[in-house]
């Protein structure tokens, strides 16, 4: 299993392509999973529980869900998206995972979300995901997310999921699940690819920009919300991460 980091960088990530016969080892992220069998069928893998997708089937895969792909003969629409464009419902089930993450897609939303592109407005991104997610909400079942010792990764995220706007320090959360500072900072590095002090930052500065594009606070109070305590450190980080600065950010908005 392997931590696919690159689906961290943007709030309004989105992507969407097209496949066939197309095989994936275990591997999680932080993103949203919409997987839609077109032609033949697919092997998915979530969390251990084994579904054989067929034409028109779908699964909503969670953020942080461990998930496998392996077909032999199948064409298949993938689309991953940040929780930030559907934080309403990302919020609701912050702590939970599907029951069963298989669903059928309704094919006119599927046809919408095939025809956007990464420039389309995000209002409307968000209106096409909305309404896949809350098909899938209809007849959804959750559970609570698994949180016990053989599941440390969970348990992080959801740490910082939580405590990211306060004291979210490794040595906190050492402190908080009983686990020495050292091997948490190599164990999440060596997992995911970045230190811990990278994705607490990358994940207050996500939740930055979902404030300065949904509400009118200022700068300052977005920064302040997202856990940083000075302004300068977040117009340093902000720079760092996206090339611009947050006030040419939510001018550019």
């Amino acid at each position: 299993m392997f931590y696919q980091f690159s689906h961290l960088a943007s709030p309004d990530y989105l992507k969407i392509e097209r496949g066939c016969d197309f095989s994936f080892q275990p591997h999680m992220h932080q993103c949203f999973e919409i997987i839609m069998i077109c032609a033949g069928e697919m092997r998915i893998t979530v969390d251990g529980y084994d579904f054989l997708l067929n034409k028109g089937q779908a699964v909503l895969i969670f953020p942080n869900q461990i998930h496998a792909l392996h077909s032999d003969k199948s064409e298949h629409m993938l689309c991953i998206f940040s929780p930030r464009l559907v934080q309403a419902y990302a919020s609701r089930v912050t702590d939970k995972v599907p029951r069963d993450n298989r669903f059928w897609p309704d094919e006119y939303l599927m046809r919408a979300l095939e025809g956007m592109e990464d420039a389309s407005d995000t209002v409307e991104k968000k209106g096409v995901l909305y309404s896949l997610c809350g098909q899938f909400d209809k007849t959804a079942r959750y559970k609570t997310r698994r949180a016990d010792s053989q599941n440390l990764l969970y348990r992080i995220f959801s740490f910082v999921e939580k405590e990211f706007a306060g004291d979210c320090s490794l040595t906190e959360l050492a402190d908080r699940i009983g686990y020495d500072y050292s091997y948490l900072s190599r164990y999440f590095k060596k997992t995911v690819g970045i230190s811990f002090h990278s994705y607490v930052n990358h994940y207050r500065l996500s939740y930055a920009c979902y404030l300065m594009e949904n509400s009118d606070r200022s700068i300052l109070r977005c920064a302040l919300e997202s856990g940083y305590i000075s302004i300068r450190s977040f117009n340093r980080n902000f720079k760092e991460q996206f090339g611009i600065t947050p006030a040419q950010y939510r001018k550019r908005i």
